[in-house]
């Protein structure tokens, strides 16, 4: 008897101490923002319970009010919506850090000393692969050859991409595996730049870079796993608590899937599938999946590339570039071809999100969009989008209003460009590019992203572009083509609820309201009041993902 007496005290000392336990998490002292009815709205505590919000508000009443949970004092920091990027390479990310990265190195002779470094640091690597290369910054501002990187590595086959991901950079090595010889044609959405000869140089510029990167080992299950880990804690550590996957293959998508089912995915990912062949056929068996593992992954679009990059001039233009006589750029499909493709997409019921750089192809992409609308009917509740429209024709931009467009466009491109998009486009032609309040003034939502790699991971400096157009030197004085700026509560919408809402989740993400998901960031500075200038500066002190911390960076 004293045994089972024991028992039950025991047992009702447990129940007790469970009942007892806090269930929630209050968050006080902080500087808190959303956006609510599209009104800026200010808080001084955040409650949330399991992975939801509860609300925010005063304090001094919360505090009273939810007096069990947990009580974390928020220091008197900036608490902001987590941020979310419109258009990104998640793997991109990650294998930037495992391959050689020269980005932002401002000369030919620098770029080649740091792949010599990392060819002679890792002398068991088959192909020396990386990317980042920008010949706009370099004195030259000329392509690169192969014979430039025979240089520093001629034993080894090199490739390396450039910045925007649309030119590839070969040595000899690497030419002779892929059987490169003068009569190598070039292909539909593709070129080969050549010599006065005919041969080629070492550069590949959009489809043809299939030649070399066909040749290159896939990267193995282990490579695969690093890198996503690598670009997770990235994501994490710079407040990104969801982003919007361009192009997912199938691979891709099973391993999302397993490391959302283990509890280890840091940053919800809002998947496109890689166009609409093979991949598309496998992974839209079952239609689209508009979530997964309550809601940390989708995989309901699909990407498609129109033309290329304007640095690389690949991008598709009207008329012939300013700098480039003969050349328009390189449109990848015809409008038939394009057509057939959303077409298939859109049928299926998938959002269809179309990168369009040029003037040419954005034309392309409309006219597809129209088709696909003649055939189908009203396409506003798929949301298709546009991805960048960055030089879009003026006359063509009220047809984003017409047919229900989202344009996904990305506020870092406009001041990396600006060194040298006026002297591709001319001066008529840029009053069309990166043009985000003629955009807004017409009611188009934008989705605002960085398209890391090529950008930098960092959001903020999306929300800094986006509000000064300036470098990080404060250049040009005034901001380029300044009337196009948005204010502080356009760039923060942009990166939060109508981001959320381009992906269809305006219901659980984008705002700190009852009921939606608790995804919220605690940063060191308080955008809405900080100097403009101080707004890329920002540090994020904590990133939380469905009332789970995944980043402590301190918040001392």
């Amino acid at each position: 008897m004293n045994r089972i007496l024991l028992g039950f005290v025991l047992l009702s000392l447990i129940l007790a101490s469970c009942t007892t336990q806090p269930q929630g998490t209050l968050i006080h002292n902080v500087k808190g923002y959303t956006l609510l009815n599209n009104e800026l709205h200010t808080f001084d505590a955040l409650v949330f319970e399991g992975d939801e919000i509860l609300t925010t508000g005063s304090a001094e009443e919360l505090s009273k009010q939810y007096s069990e949970f947990n009580q974390v004092d928020g220091q008197g920091n900036t608490l902001l919506p987590g941020l979310i990027d419109a258009h990104v390479h998640v793997m991109g990310l990650g294998f930037q850090e495992l391959d050689v990265d020269v980005s932002g190195i401002e000369s030919l002779e620098g770029t080649l000393e740091k792949i010599g470094e990392y060819a002679q640091a890792n002398p068991d690597l088959e192909w020396i692969r990386g990317r980042g290369w920008n010949q706009v910054l370099w004195e030259e501002n000329e392509f690169p050859t192969a014979a430039d990187l025979d240089e520093v590595v001629g034993d080894r086959p090199v490739w390396l991409t450039r910045v925007d991901g649309h030119a590839g950079w070969a040595n000899t090595r690497a030419m002779d595996i892929a059987n490169i010889s003068r009569d190598t044609p070039d292909v539909q959405g593709g070129r080969i730049i050549r010599n006065s000869r005919g041969d080629a140089t070492g550069i590949f510029v959009d489809a043809t870079m299939n030649y070399v990167s066909s040749k290159i080992p896939g990267r193995t299950e282990e490579e695969e796993e690093t890198a996503f880990s690598l670009a997770l804690n990235s994501m994490a550590e710079h407040g990104l608590t969801s982003v919007h996957d361009a192009r997912t293959g199938r691979e891709t998508w099973e391993m999302y899937k397993n490391y959302a089912d283990s509890g280890d995915l840091k940053t919800r990912i809002y998947a496109m599938i890689a166009g609409t062949g093979e991949q598309f056929d496998q992974l839209s068996k079952d239609g689209p999946i508009n979530q997964y593992a309550d809601h940390k992954l989708a995989l309901r679009s699909v990407k498609i590339s129109a033309d290329g990059a304007l640095g690389s001039r690949g991008a598709a233009m009207l008329e012939e570039y300013s700098d480039d006589p003969e050349n328009k750029g390189l449109l990848f499909f015809d409008q038939e071809e394009l057509n057939g493709m959303l077409l298939k997409g859109a049928e299926k019921g998938y959002q269809m999100n179309i990168h369009a750089i040029g003037d040419a192809a954005n034309r392309q992409v409309l006219d597809g969009f129209e088709y696909v609308e003649q055939q189908l009917g009203d396409q506003s509740e798929l949301r298709h989008r546009v991805e960048h429209a960055q030089i879009v024709a003026l006359e063509d931009i009220p047809r984003f209003v017409d047919l229900d467009l989202i344009a996904s466009m990305q506020p870092t491109h406009a001041t990396s460009d600006m060194n040298m998009a006026e002297d591709r486009v001319g001066s008529e032609r840029i009053q069309g590019a990166y043009a985000w309040q003629t955009f807004l003034d017409q009611g188009t939502v934008i989705a605002a992203g960085s398209d890391f790699p090529v950008e930098n991971v960092n959001p903020f400096y999306g929300l800094y572009s986006a509000v000064t157009r300036k470098d990080h030197g404060g250049m040009p004085p005034g901001g380029w083509y300044s009337e196009q700026a948005m204010s502080r509560i356009e760039a923060l919408r942009a990166f939060t609820i109508d981001a959320a809402y381009a992906a269809h989740q305006e219901n659980v993400l984008g705002t700190l309201e009852p009921g939606k998901k608790a995804d919220f960031i605690i940063v060191d500075k308080d955008f809405f009041e900080v100097d403009a200038s101080e707004i890329w500066q920002t540090d994020v002190l904590q990133t939380w993902m469905g009332g789970e911390k995944v980043f402590d960076g301190g918040t001392d």
